[in-house]
């Protein structure tokens, strides 16, 4: 058989954590209701959402590229190698990759790009939630890491209150220290 992976992102924006990446291999015959984009899900579906997928997919990936990362390439390479190491860890290999968007890595198989994927494919949507879920769950443990941030409210976008907490505190380890706030923020501290 040729499998077919999804794959999509959760994460580019913020100022703090890492991104998640996540591939996903759904059998023809899924049985998934409510498989959307991410962001148009509220977290309770989200959440009542993963332990379905899993079930169900012939095989998931999520990885994590940290912060440093993200620092030492850009946060678009960044992404590209998560990608590639979320399709590298699917097992079984998939023959063709359907990428959220309009740009993908390197692959050793077909790749498609599909600008509103997430909302199109439902590989593309199961990965989709994956990385969401996976990484709000990291931005809940960071917060009791770093609690005087406020990850468990904003999960490292740059709210209002983020960015007051970051210029009182000063970044963090988990910070994106490339990004324009957080530079600015060490360049005060």
């Amino acid at each position: 058989m040729t499998w077919e992976a999804g794959v999509d992102e959760a994460g580019r924006g913020p100022l703090a954590g890492p991104v998640a990446v996540a591939a996903v291999i759904l059998p023809a015959d899924y049985d998934l209701q409510y498989l959307d984009d991410s962001k148009r899900l509220t977290a309770l579906k989200r959440e009542r959402l993963v332990p379905q997928i899993e079930a169900q997919a012939i095989a998931f990936t999520v990885e994590f590229v940290t912060a440093q990362e993200i620092d030492q390439v850009n946060i678009l390479q960044a992404t590209m190698h998560g990608m590639q190491r979320a399709v590298e860890n699917l097992h079984p290999a998939p023959a063709r990759v359907m990428i959220d968007g309009n740009r993908a890595p390197h692959l050793s198989c077909e790749v498609i790009t599909v600008i509103g994927g997430d909302r199109l494919i439902p590989s593309i949507s199961a990965a989709s939630i994956l990385a969401k879920v996976y990484r709000d769950r990291l931005m809940l443990n960071l917060h009791q890491q770093y609690p005087g941030y406020g990850f468990d409210r904003h999960k490292g976008y740059p709210t209002a209150y983020h960015l007051e907490r970051l210029e009182a505190l000063g970044p963090c380890p988990v910070h994106r220290q490339s990004f324009a706030p957080v530079r600015r923020a060490l360049e005060q501290g």
